[in-house]
């Protein structure tokens, strides 16, 4: 068994950063009418007025609510962002060549220098090495350079009063007026992405009122002000998702020729079974003998790389969703680190799938007897089990990745 210090420079010295991932927003315009002036859709000022008695009922004063509230607009500009977030709609090459370049690198580097006492203290405090620090901080706001431009309190109103996902947003619509009510920051400073996330670390409402702390003493949680706050905060938030400090987030792999590809279903198997599978590090080398359990992942499907993901992996993708994401995180720390590059890179000819594009596949695997889940754009775990299915019954690869093969004899043809 491993010390910790041992496993950390196993891992490539994961000792000091964190956090960058993307919510890059772009300015909503609101709904005009005709003559220029500002016109809200049917419904809107309802809902509004809902959300504001909701707030209310949930503790945020009246005062507070009703002020805030009256200056919400709707932003059809968020509407359309929700409906398209890269994660669904670019090729894996693309969203990683993307956010992991050198230029991203080498700032990340200089500011894990920069503030080493900082980021130390957050890793003694929390267990979360540095480097992921300086990672989160990379993707979510490129190192502090931009926050988002959205009004958060009317970027929340107007995805609480969308059908979609509203019992989400009307949580965090609360707790953006409860953070408003606390005194963090004043109503019309609340700027973040369009989803609602804010500050260096776009954190959502709800996280900031769960795991934002004060680190620099001066009575308030900053979280767009005080890079100690969002760094403290970012390292209690992955701590509270059961982080564990004696562990990488996965590493990348070299798989047997040959291999089982629909082994890559989300299914964790004990590392040694992995070794014995004929697994190694992307160098050919031995995996470690410890008694971890891990994940395969194959992003671009059999033709890209292929990751081996620990428990790390999952609590990034309890920031976000995207295993896009949670890989981009994790690698982009293992370079800030000291690490190179993918020793097999994602191909970047792979076909660009649209929302449309992914509705049609998932319509196609419904009429040949596979079950995709409703057909709604997204290539969740239900579309790639379908996918995997009709590639063993074609004698494909069964990787569950929507290649031009699939493609080709589903009839679906991408980037349109």
């Amino acid at each position: 068994m491993l010390t910790r210090p041992a496993r950390i420079l196993r891992q490539g010295c994961l000792t000091s950063g964190l956090l960058f991932s993307g919510f890059l927003s772009f300015l909503s315009l609101p709904v005009l009418a005709q003559d220029g002036a500002y016109s809200e859709p049917a419904g809107f000022a309802e809902c509004k007025a809902r959300l504001q008695e909701q707030a209310i009922t949930a503790g945020v004063s009246s005062k507070t609510a009703s002020e805030v509230m009256s200056e919400v607009r709707h932003l059809a500009r968020v509407i359309e962002l929700d409906r398209r977030q890269p994660e669904f709609t670019t090729t894996f090459a693309d969203y990683l060549n993307r956010r992991v370049n050198d230029a991203r690198v080498s700032k990340g580097r200089e500011l894990l220098k920069e503030h080493q006492e900082l980021l130390a203290r957050v890793t003694r405090e929390t267990g979360v090495p540095a480097p992921y620090l300086v990672a989160f901080w990379g993707l979510e706001t490129n190192f502090g350079s931009y926050f988002g431009k959205m009004p958060v309190p009317s970027s929340l109103t107007t995805l609480a009063c969308d059908p979609r996902r509203s019992t989400f947003f009307t949580e965090q619509l609360i707790a953006a007026l409860r953070i408003i009510d606390e005194g963090a920051i004043p109503a019309d400073q609340m700027e973040g992405s369009w989803a609602g996330a804010m500050g260096h670390v776009q954190i959502m409402p709800t996280v900031f009122l769960k795991h934002a702390v004060d680190a620099d003493g001066d009575g308030r949680r900053d979280l767009w002000n005080s890079l100690p706050d969002a760094m403290m905060s970012a390292g209690r938030f992955l701590e509270s998702m059961n982080w564990n400090g004696d562990y990488r987030w996965g590493r990348e792999v070299l798989l047997p020729e040959n291999f089982d590809y629909s082994l890559a279903d989300g299914r964790r198997l004990p590392l040694k079974e992995w070794r014995e599978m004929g697994s190694t590090d992307a160098f050919g080398d031995a995996l470690a003998r410890e008694p971890i359990d891990a994940a395969l992942v194959v992003p671009a499907g059999h033709r890209g790389p292929a990751f081996l993901a620990y428990d790390n992996f999952r609590v990034i993708m309890g920031w976000n969703r995207s295993e896009f994401y949670a890989i981009a995180v994790g690698h982009l720390a293992d370079r800030i680190a000291g690490a190179g590059k993918l020793q097999n890179p994602p191909p970047v000819d792979a076909p660009a799938l649209s929302r449309d594009n992914i509705i049609s596949l998932q319509k196609a695997l419904q009429q040949k007897g596979y079950e995709p889940g409703k057909p709604d754009g997204i290539m969740g775990p239900a579309t790639r089990s379908a996918i995997r299915q009709f590639q063993a019954a074609n004698n494909l690869v069964a990787d569950g990745y929507p290649g031009e093969a699939v493609l080709a004899q589903l009839g679906i043809p991408a980037g349109q």
